[in-house]
């Protein structure tokens, strides 16, 4: 008997034992929508396929006709996934049928979360500091039984005005939030993940990591480190199978975006409706991304149809020409 799919360790449900007289077992990943038949020699063999899936989780077995379809379950961790573009990532993630974690430094954030999805997992985290994120990555590893997607999303904005003016503490706090807090989360996820048959793992990156952005250091360079720590890993991690890329959102629609515009204003002397109308002038599309669109992009290339897709930049942002 071929076996074309790994079979990934994890959580299972719905398992059923074999009966009857079918001699095909269908293998279907995230995605795939009519997934992989193999023909098997004799009902021994189906009743042997399906209790080697009983008895390493991470693959859901039902029954449909002629065939039994079996689901790889991908289980995700996505940091700061209490509110805005996180909480719609694992909305996307959980109505898809897959195990999620989130991670947020805002207890209550996650308790509204977990009321709103049902199953999710959520740990208390701030990624600025090394032993909760060593706790969180354990303990989501934990609930979900293993891991193939971890979607490395939280960040913070940081201050507003000129390198000559900025405070260093803020600077340095940006620094340790973006980007040592998703090396840390990402290091220690990828033993996990290499035992994973399709592991993914999507760094949040901006705009503003793809072009320069005044009065905005911090956050630019945090972003633009995290292209070429994504890049880097997809280099070292590609003889694992485990994909790796940046998403780069504009402008996104929310809370989030408000405080940026009126810091903007602030720093630039303007109103608030100038530096908005400013932000729609250097885009195509004169509108703001939708949380739910980045989600979508992030279900998308880790799906199996984004089995080929590695290494890349993903702007989601109405077609920007710059960042300011």
């Amino acid at each position: 008997m071929s076996k074309p799919l790994e079979l990934a360790a994890g959580s299972c449900s719905g398992v059923r034992s074999a009966s009857g007289k079918s001699r095909h077992v269908r293998l279907q990943r995230p995605s795939e929508p009519i997934g992989r038949i193999l023909q098997l020699d004799s009902q021994q063999g189906l009743d042997d396929v399906l209790t080697k899936l009983h008895e390493i989780p991470g693959w859901c077995v039902s029954e449909g006709g002629l065939y039994r379809e079996v689901h790889m379950v991908q289980r995700v961790l996505i940091t700061a996934g209490g509110s805005g573009i996180g909480k719609e990532v694992a909305k996307a993630f959980a109505s898809s049928g897959a195990r999620v974690c989130v991670c947020d430094i805002d207890a209550r954030a996650l308790d509204t979360a977990a009321s709103e999805i049902p199953g999710l997992h959520t740990v208390v985290c701030d990624v600025s500091k090394r032993a909760d994120i060593e706790r969180m990555v354990s303990a989501a590893v934990e609930a979900l039984g293993g891991l193939d997607v971890l979607v490395n999303n939280a960040g913070i904005a940081g201050p507003t005005a000129p390198v000559e003016e900025a405070d260093p503490e803020q600077w340095e706090e940006v620094m340790t939030v973006n980007v040592m807090g998703t090396f840390h989360v990402t290091r220690l996820a990828i033993p996990h993940l290499k035992k994973s048959p399709a592991g993914s793992i999507v760094v949040m990156s901006s705009l503003g990591g793809r072009f320069g952005y005044p009065n905005r250091s911090a956050y630019c360079t945090s972003k633009m480190g995290l292209i070429g720590f994504a890049k880097t890993l997809s280099r070292e991690l590609g003889a694992d199978g485990i994909r790796v890329n940046a998403i780069a959102p504009g402008a996104v629609a929310g809370e989030r975006i408000e405080r940026v515009l009126q810091g903007r204003a602030d720093a630039e002397r303007k109103t608030l409706e100038e530096v908005r109308s400013d932000a729609m002038r250097i885009q195509s599309l004169k509108r703001f991304v939708d949380p739910r669109e980045i989600a979508a992009l992030i279900l998308l290339i880790t799906s199996e149809a984004g089995k080929s897709i590695s290494g890349q930049v993903l702007p989601i942002d109405n077609d920007a020409q710059t960042a300011s």
